[in-house]
């Protein structure tokens, strides 16, 4: 549990504070005067999918470095992890997260009231400013619950998917603990592919843990229940959606891929024997 606290908060530090950086800190510190685009974007992508690098560096040798809820989840469901640990690695990842998101909050405090005072807005209503911690959903979407978690279900999906390839020493999974890098690569890739939809959350507690935090320092509907103009309630679609998600992810892979390298695993152990010359 103190390896998933501690790999969750590198996760949640890293990322989240790439997000602040692009929201707050780039336009805040007179360093960039335009105005948000596809260079804060890629900052975002890349943060994210290096905090996913060390984050797991920090835990993998103790937890195996879920670092997700709907990892744990999908691990238990392919029966590689134990499901009594099941609801103890959640509370950790779930802490590590709000705890890393207090420390962003802490070093980014002055910048995000700064972009508030800017806007004219309050914390109430400056969602820009709340989308640092934690996700919404395109405005395309409107109050549409459907696409915003078909999304969350299809880039947990992938990301549980190559987890499993990566991880597989049956199949072509990379040596020399190269694994993390390219699982940090997988969450690039689902920003750059999914992420403008519903901020490509893909896990619970990152979702959840900076959501409670932003509801306690006042950002009010925003974060709980997640409402704003053209979303409302929307704070369970970034915990259901990646559970489901993480499952059909796993399955997809046992079911349609592992079959295949037992059997030709098989084949070969059982192949015709080599006579002694």
């Amino acid at each position: 549990m103190c390896a998933e606290f501690l790999g969750t908060f590198v996760l949640i530090l890293f990322g989240v504070g790439s997000v602040a950086v692009a929201v707050a800190g780039l336009p805040g510190s007179g360093r960039q005067t335009v105005d948000f685009g596809a260079a804060n974007w890629l900052i975002i992508a890349w943060g994210w999918g290096l905090a996913v690098v060390f984050g797991v560096y920090v835990a993998g040798g103790i937890s195996g470095a879920h670092l997700n809820p709907a990892v744990t989840l999908g691990f238990a469901v392919r029966r590689d992890f134990p499901w009594r640990k099941v609801l103890p690695y959640w509370l950790a990842q779930v802490v590590g997260a709000f705890v890393a998101a207090a420390l962003v909050y802490a070093c980014y405090r002055w910048a995000i009231d700064a972009a508030i005072a800017k806007a004219g807005e309050t914390r109430e209503t400056s969602l820009s400013t709340y989308s640092i911690f934690a996700t919404f959903p395109a405005e395309y979407f409107g109050d549409s619950w459907w696409g915003p978690l078909l999304d969350q279900i299809v880039g947990t999906g992938i990301l549980l998917l190559l987890i499993c390839a990566l991880i597989d020493t049956r199949n072509t999974a990379p040596a020399a603990n190269l694994h993390p890098f390219l699982i940090g690569l997988v969450v690039v890739a689902i920003g750059l592919t999914f992420g403008t939809n519903a901020g490509y959350a893909i896990n619970p507690a990152r979702d959840f843990g900076p959501r409670l935090f932003t509801f306690f320092e006042g950002w009010g509907d925003i974060a709980l229940p997640g409402t704003f103009q053209w979303f409302s309630g929307y704070w369970w679609i970034p915990i259901v959606g990646p559970l489901i998600g993480g499952v059909v992810g796993v399955l997809v892979y046992d079911l349609l891929v592992s079959p295949v390298i037992k059997a030709r695993l098989s084949e070969r152990e059982e192949g015709p024997a080599t006579e002694e010359p």
